[in-house]
């Protein structure tokens, strides 16, 4: 029996987010996930007059793919990936996966050979720069107990917030986009952080399920050099396959001079990976109004309503502050009262206050009227 759910997210890739049109060419890569979700794309796909590639990837195969990895063996594996990749003008990442730490134990050695040869180019290079693309999780039991839900209630809470109605969430973001492009300096004060930057003549990017479902989040970038103080995360973060807790983070013009965590040696490493690590590449605020609590999950903790994230890495190319890294690592820190509140100021204007967006022109993005 299908799952009318399926069906629903399904067609909500192919015509909102990614637009497929007749003739053109869908590559749907998916990591673990029920079969029927499989099939369902590949009719939402062929219903749109699109012509659907599969790939179908395990967890565990992988690991062992990266833990066995050769320069020769990731270069083939890369040429062949950026062959498919270019042929295609669509694509569609679903991600179950049973094990969210499936990599904690491949070398450092052997990840940044696969990010080097294979995911920077064949993903950020060519998948995010010249295809339509959204990426997503799927609901497994093992999500559920990260976070702390039953996999039924879980599965419910997951549909409710992958099908949301983004045509309201568009129309709500679109004046935060108007006075984030106006605004130079911003001001982050919280438990643990005092933080300042500028995000003056740096582009707007608000996201509202194209890209990402589920999603809720307006980005740019800091001024590479400006971003100045203290900033204490508190939400978990997982890296490499290892989970890092209260991530602090102390900067100086620009650079993470100081960097601690429940695993600091961990930390620092993926830190010294090259010297962008050090630098930040997106700044962005988080308002879907289902999500409200992390759940070692970035597609959906980065969307937690009175969060924002700081991201240490790679700049995207939309709010491009000239910073390069072979990482992206999307950091979250929530702001609502029971997290222990804080502040956002743009040019000594409060903009949010404990979560909660205080200026009348973006009162929509509040979780009340976005529902």
């Amino acid at each position: 029996m299908k799952d009318p759910r399926y069906t629903k997210l399904a067609e909500l890739l192919v015509h909102h987010s990614t637009k497929v049109q007749p003739g053109e060419n869908v590559l749907i890569e998916c990591f673990d996930i029920p079969e029927p979700m499989t099939a369902e794309l590949i009719r939402a796909v062929a219903k749109a007059g699109g012509n659907p590639l599969i790939n179908l990837r395990q967890g565990a195969v992988s690991r062992a793919l990266l833990l066995e990895a050769t320069e020769e063996m990731m270069q083939v594996n890369a040429k062949v990936a950026m062959q498919q990749m270019q042929e295609v003008q669509v694509y569609i990442g679903v991600r179950g996966g049973h094990n969210s730490a499936e990599t904690s134990d491949v070398p450092l050695d052997k990840m940044k050979l696969y990010n080097r040869i294979w995911m920077h180019p064949v993903h950020f290079e060519q998948r995010v720069k010249k295809t339509r693309w959204c990426v997503l999780r799927f609901p497994l039991p093992s999500m559920a107990q990260e976070a702390q839900m039953s996999t039924e209630a879980f599965e419910d809470f997951y549909f409710n917030v992958c099908t949301m109605d983004y045509s309201k969430m568009q129309s709500a973001a679109e004046p935060l986009r108007e006075l984030m492009e106006k605004t130079d300096r911003v001001h982050i004060t919280g438990p643990g952080t005092d933080l300042k930057f500028s995000i003056k003549d740096l582009g707007v990017i608000p996201c509202y399920g194209t890209h990402n479902i589920p999603d809720g989040e307006c980005f740019t970038a800091p001024v590479r050099d400006s971003v100045n103080g203290t900033l204490a995360y508190n939400a978990p973060t997982i890296e490499r396959g290892v989970t890092h807790e209260k991530v602090c983070l102390t900067f100086k013009d620009g650079k993470i001079i100081e960097a601690t965590s429940s695993n600091t040696t961990k930390l620092n490493e993926v830190f010294d990976s090259d010297e962008g690590a050090r630098y930040i590449g997106e700044f962005s605020l988080g308002f879907n109004p289902y999500i409200l609590n992390p759940m070692k999950d970035i597609l959906f903790d980065e969307k937690i309503a009175g969060s924002f994230h700081f991201t240490p890495g790679q700049a995207y190319e939309e709010a491009d502050n000239g910073n390069r890294s072979e990482v992206h690592w999307d950091m979250v820190c929530i702001q609502r009262p029971e997290y222990g509140g804080g502040e956002i100021y743009f040019d000594d204007v409060l903009i949010r206050k404990d979560g909660l967006f205080v200026l009348d022109e973006l009162l929509g993005l509040n979780p009340e009227n976005l529902k």
